[in-house]
């Protein structure tokens, strides 16, 4: 579930191809894996300010720094963008130089904890040798757009130059926000849509439990998650919460024309990015693409289409969860619990699916938007989202139970969900507790953030 492929070069022939490539993803329940994700700002220590790519000390260096654990430097040209791991694991760069980890694909919770636990051992000896901080919120507390640094990748100069004519708020997603997720399989098409389903409609859910973003340019901005809400201006053509997945008929090729529906940003050719921002896939499938005429694309090119979508829950080979902020690390293993325990046990994917069936969805939508401010406080079909949570994690909790799936000490996974439960339980989510500390611990010093909060 790494960001880096290997590459394809099979040519696309037809639709039927596109379908295909999504079909084949489909795995019998013992090959079943978790692949998390998840995004950190680095600081300076000193200051808290931001870091460039090329500084002494700054992002570069720390990629390089990691090579003494075994990760291999990946190059754009002359500059290291990424590192990877024999094991499929690898770390990339968000535009503005989040560091974001994409873990291996790892058969229990168990053994996810462990990879991101070692991971931060090792990524915050190398930042700290640098004068370098870390920490995981869903939006940049203390920086304004210009003082973000870009990333030497080809990719992102195109969607930098695409962003503001698409929505108002897109180079803020790029620069400015950081959020965990979980990649997930399924085991057929019809266990994809119900999966699909479930995981979409609870995704809003998922928000509110992690909604930590509450400050913007070091003042609180009226959100709970200010992340998800700039998500709703980003590029609606390629974002949001998918009507068509509830539809009738849904299944790989309806999802495969909604792909074909989204605006392209790039083809990737000799190692260079042509800027294809705004064009059809189906010109290019037909050989008119404007950006590179007379041309056809390979099922390669359609791995990198498909990660230009950005709707809630994301389809490729595997389900992908895109709906928390980041957070800190015990949140950071909680995240795979909740939507494993939903979406890997039948009886709880079935309770999950009873729960949300009668939303509407102008239901949905309501959430979507509400709960960037609200977070628990929202509401649906005359419930909080705080009872809608605490009965979710119930039926996480259960499904978890009977995975089964035990580590050394013979516990099961249910554990990782208690960050979750006391949220849940209590109200206040981790926004809530950041703007009680600015008003009372902090005193209004934003920068005291650092400090408490950094990894």
């Amino acid at each position: 579930m790494s960001a880096f492929s290997k590459p394809n070069a099979a040519p696309v022939a037809s639709r039927d191809d596109l379908v295909a490539y999504l079909e084949s993803g489909s795995r019998s329940r013992d090959e079943w894996r978790i692949g998390t994700e998840h995004e950190k700002f680095p600081f300076r220590i000193a200051d808290g300010s931001t870091l460039s790519y090329d500084e002494p000390g700054g992002i570069r260096d720390i990629l390089k720094g990691m090579e003494q654990f075994g990760w291999t430097p990946v190059r754009e040209g002359d500059n290291v963008i990424a590192m990877t791991r024999e094991d499929g694991a690898s770390i990339s760069l968000e535009p503005a130089g989040q560091l974001e980890l994409s873990g291996a694909q790892l058969e229990t919770l168990h053994q996810t904890c462990v990879e991101v636990t070692t991971h931060r051992r090792h990524i915050k000896q190398v930042a700290e040798a640098n004068g370098v901080g870390l920490i995981g919120l869903g939006f940049h507390p203390t920086a304004r757009r210009d003082q973000m640094h870009w990333m030497p990748k080809g990719r992102y100069r195109i969607m930098r130059d695409y962003m503001p004519k698409v929505g108002t708020m897109g180079l803020d997603m790029m620069l400015r926000t950081c959020t965990v997720q979980v990649n997930l399989d399924h085991g057929s098409e019809a266990d994809m849509v119900q999966k699909m389903r479930v995981s979409m409609a609870l995704q809003p859910v998922a928000t509110a439990l992690f909604a930590n973003s509450p400050f913007t340019e070091g003042k609180p901005n009226g959100f709970k998650s200010y992340r998800a809400h700039v998500w709703t201006d980003t590029d609606n053509a390629r974002s949001g919460n998918l009507d068509l997945v509830f539809e009738d008929g849904f299944g790989f090729e309806r999802y495969a024309d909604y792909l074909l529906d989204v605006p392209m940003y790039f083809v990737y050719r000799d190692g260079g990015y042509i800027d294809a921002s705004g064009q059809s896939f189906r010109d290019f499938m037909a050989g008119r693409l404007p950006a590179y005429p007379g041309q056809t694309p390979t099922m390669g090119d359609w791995a990198d289409h498909m990660s230009t979508a950005f709707p809630d829950v994301r389809l490729k080979k595997y389900l992908e969860m895109r709906g928390a902020d980041g957070g800190p690390w015990d949140r950071l293993c909680a995240l795979p619990a909740l939507w494993t325990g939903l979406l890997y046990d039948q009886t709880a994917l079935d309770a999950a699916w009873d729960l949300v069936k009668d939303w509407t969805a102008e239901d949905r939508h309501r959430l979507v938007a509400d709960v960037p401010r609200l977070a628990l406080q929202a509401t649906i079909g005359g419930r909080s989202v705080q009872e809608v949570a605490k009965q979710v994690l119930e039926i996480a909790h259960d499904g978890l139970a009977r995975r089964a799936r035990l580590n050394s000490a013979g516990d099961n996974e249910t554990g990782f969900l208690t960050p979750l439960r006391e949220i849940a339980d209590s109200g206040m989510t981790a926004a809530d507790r950041l703007l009680e500390a600015y008003d009372q611990k902090w005193k209004g010093d934003i920068s005291r953030i650092f400090q408490d909060y950094g990894y």
